[in-house]
């Protein structure tokens, strides 16, 4: 076999759909459908304040109180409500399990979503399902900073040709091609499995189209 190890994202990958989680939250807050996603993603203020959590920069509670601001909404905890409907996506739960089972190395490597006053990754129990776990936060580095990808490399203790990498996010994609990692573009769970399955040889669970 030619890989040693699968490097997952998070959000919208090990999870499900983090843009209908968004869209939940705008409902629930009573706002149009895309409000929460376009304060967090196209909004520049948003965007920054984003990228200021992702690295630790701010803490979550300042992260939740210029959203709210943004959004017009009550701030309380903000992060926590807009990830209720977040569950895990059990395709790629189970291929993880699976890869792992198989002798290869796992990892997360994630852009954070804060961790206090919710812990958005503590359901998942990270360090437990996989080998490696590199959260943006706790390193100060978030992708696509090609730094990022080479401390998962390095704590994997793997070369970049040995590992795949899947992010739904495609910008987060090329730092890790430059590394040497096959990358796999996460857009349906089913598609997801069904590509790792091809690279790895393994009989991952893939269900009929």
């Amino acid at each position: 076999m030619p890989y040693k190890a699968v490097i997952f994202d998070f959000g919208g990958v090990l999870t499900t759909s983090l843009d209908d989680c968004a869209r939940a939250f705008s409902k629930e807050c009573g706002l149009p459908e895309d409000a929460y996603l376009h304060a967090i993603a196209v909004n520049p203020d948003g965007r920054r304040l984003y990228a200021q959590l992702e690295r630790g920069d701010i803490t979550q509670e300042a992260w939740n109180s210029g959203i709210a601001s943004l959004l017009g909404v009550d701030g309380t905890d903000l992060m926590r409500r807009a990830l209720t409907t977040l569950q895990p996506e059990p395709l790629l739960v189970d291929a993880a399990r699976a890869i792992r089972g198989a002798g290869l190395k796992t990892a997360v490597l994630s852009n954070s979503m804060g961790m206090s006053p919710f812990n958005p990754y503590e359901p998942w129990a990270l360090e437990d399902a996989h080998d490696v776990v590199v959260l943006s936060e706790q390193v100060r580095l978030r992708k696509p900073d090609p730094v990022i990808y080479q401390l998962a490399l390095d704590r994997l203790g793997c070369r970049g040709q040995d590992c795949i990498f899947v992010d739904d996010i495609t910008a987060n994609l090329p730092p890790a091609h430059a590394l040497g990692i096959t990358t796999i573009h996460a857009t349906h769970p089913t598609l997801t499995v069904q590509r790792l399955q091809d690279l790895l040889g393994l009989p991952l669970t893939v269900p009929e189209p």
